[in-house]
């Protein structure tokens, strides 16, 4: 088995163009969280031609909504969502420069499309081990949107948060690949 790909944010086309489907990756630095209503207010802003509460160049975003810390910890249990419900607002968001998302569940082919033409992946984290992705976040702050609640952006320091490659910047996907070998058996 290889040995994981480290990656430190903020991701460049080069880190990107490198990654392929089934690699596992570590990263480090900085993630931004968002789910579907962070995504609904960035695309507005977006559309009227407003400034960002954050820059999206070389950026990954964590689709999670966290648990409440319990004391002494930066964050709770930090499982991804399901990925489909930012679909509609992705294609805009990597266009001006968002590098990766993390989240679980396939991509629409208007995502993938997107990835393709400005370079950018799709990580997949694993579903039902929030606890566990947790203890890669040392550090978690609101950085948008507070009324929100969990869906409120945050700016997550993580070291060797372990995903894997869905999506690559050749269009490639996981899931796919995954049913063609299983077909052939």
């Amino acid at each position: 088995m290889s040995q994981p790909i480290r990656l430190i944010t903020p991701l460049a086309d080069e880190d990107v163009e490198k990654l392929h489907i089934g690699d596992k990756v570590l990263l480090s630095g900085v993630l931004f969280t968002g789910r579907d209503a962070a995504h609904k207010r960035l695309s507005e802003l977006i559309n009227e031609g407003k400034e960002l509460p954050i820059d999206l160049k070389g950026q990954v975003i964590y689709y999670v909504g966290p648990t409440p810390a319990k004391p002494g910890k930066p964050i709770g249990s930090a499982g991804p969502t399901t990925s489909y419900r930012m679909d509609p607002y992705s294609p805009k968001m990597i266009e001006l420069g968002l590098k990766g998302m993390i989240g679980k569940g396939n991509r629409s082919k208007e995502v993938i499309d997107a990835m393709k033409k400005h370079k950018a992946v799709y990580f997949g984290a694993t579903g039902g081990a929030g606890a566990l992705l947790a203890k890669s976040i040392t550090k978690a702050d609101i950085v948008a949107y507070p009324d929100l609640g969990p869906e409120a952006i945050r700016r997550l320091e993580v070291e060797d948060f372990p995903v894997t490659v869905i999506n690559d910047t050749k269009g490639n996907d996981l899931y796919q690949e995954g049913i063609k070998t299983y077909a052939k058996k």
